[in-house]
């Protein structure tokens, strides 16, 4: 899934403000804020987790799961263990 970390650092790579993630997700913006300050992987329903999810990919990010190599080119963000 996508950590709280990985949202902020997604905005953050593409110069997008909560709003504009609230807007282009379809989701409310007081459920991106509690999105974002949640500890960890976000927590919430499916459907919600999934159109966050779209409107990431969507304006252009990958997301990188924990171990998986990213052999893609591009811009990211990781986390040494």
């Amino acid at each position: 899934m996508i950590t709280a970390s990985q949202m902020r650092a997604a905005r953050a790579l593409l110069g997008m403000d909560q709003r504009e993630l609230a807007e282009s997700s379809g989701l409310s913006l007081p459920t991106i804020q509690r999105m974002e300050a949640s500890d960890g992987v976000i927590r919430g329903n499916v459907d919600s987790l999934m159109k966050l999810i779209t409107a990431l990919e969507v304006a252009g990010v990958v997301l990188i799961g924990e171990g998986v190599p990213s052999a893609g080119g591009g811009r990211g963000v990781r986390l040494k263990t």
